[in-house]
């Protein structure tokens, strides 16, 4: 006679619910370091924007992470005191031409290197692509004195005039162009579409995305830009922004450096590309594939 089997609560539990209670929600494995990584990223923005309202003893103490005395007073120091009305402008100005003509030169060239057909076509691009490994540093004397013989010196025209070819932007525009279909030309061929035509009503619509992240790099860049305005531009009204900063930090009130007003300046100085980014922001992340709300 067989013995009668006793079963527990345990046993006859089901695994999966064990598993279901123990596992992580979904949303805490994606949100969570999300929350982690965005407040990491955001956080020496927000600490330069605390201490862009403090005064400068409020700065050297180490752990006051509070808004400080100086409220607005700091920005109207750099604007008014420190000429970052001038400063801004100067340096819009610059970044505008820098992107314009990065743009239409790179847009040409990548359009000559797809679509044409001219002896030493490869020779000429890996001639463009070997400019990248010349650094800045090593072409400044004979990019000074090139600039200075066509009498561009201390002007706009010797802030911009070296920038406005891009290796970088015809790479990426080469690249873009050569994944766009080739029944597409063959269609505006039998069109009597021209080169120019092709270009403005064809390929520019089908790359806004990739302009968009062109223009947004070399804004950034050309924004950025401190050692080359530094050497070229010898008049101070018409210096750019990030040379500004320098001079602010050249300052000094009872031997300490103005942390306060150079943080107001950075702030002011980090803006216009901020703008940018957000403006363009959305044919980039098109291109990237990713679904935007």
């Amino acid at each position: 006679m067989s013995k009668p089997t006793v079963t527990s609560d345990s046993a006859q539990s089901d695994p999966s619910t064990v598993r279901d209670f123990l596992s992580v929600p979904p949303w805490v494995t994606v949100h969570v370091p999300l929350f982690v990584l965005v407040t990491l990223s955001l956080s020496p923005i927000v600490l330069a924007v605390l201490m862009s309202t403090q005064s400068t003893v409020e700065i050297y103490q180490v752990f006051n992470l509070a808004p400080g005395s100086e409220g607005l007073s700091n920005y109207d120091t750099v604007l008014t005191e420190y000429d970052f009305l001038t400063y801004i402008p100067n340096t819009f100005v610059m970044a505008s031409i820098i992107v314009t003509g990065e743009v239409t030169f790179s847009l040409l060239a990548a359009l000559a290197l797809v679509y044409y057909d001219f002896p030493y076509k490869n020779v000429v691009f890996v001639a463009i692509l070997l400019t990248l490994m010349l650094p800045f540093p090593v072409r400044i004397v004979p990019l000074y004195n090139l600039v200075t013989d066509l009498g561009w010196g201390n002007s706009v025209l010797g802030l911009s005039g070296p920038y406005v070819a891009s290796a970088t932007s015809v790479f990426l525009l080469r690249q873009h162009f050569r994944a766009i279909p080739d029944s597409i030309l063959e269609t505006a061929k039998l069109d009597g579409v021209g080169p120019l035509k092709f270009l403005v009503y064809v390929l520019i619509p089908m790359s806004k995305g990739i302009l968009a992240g062109v223009v947004v790099i070399n804004f950034i860049s050309a924004w950025n830009k401190y050692l080359w305005p530094l050497i070229i531009v010898s008049d101070r009204q018409k210096q750019v922004v990030q040379v500004g900063i320098a001079y602010i930090q050249g300052t000094a009130d009872a031997g300490l450096t103005q942390w306060g007003i150079i943080m107001a300046g950075s702030v002011l100085a980090l803006i216009p590309p901020l703008v940018i980014l957000v403006a363009f922001h959305r044919p980039i992340i098109r291109t990237l594939g990713i679904q935007a709300n």
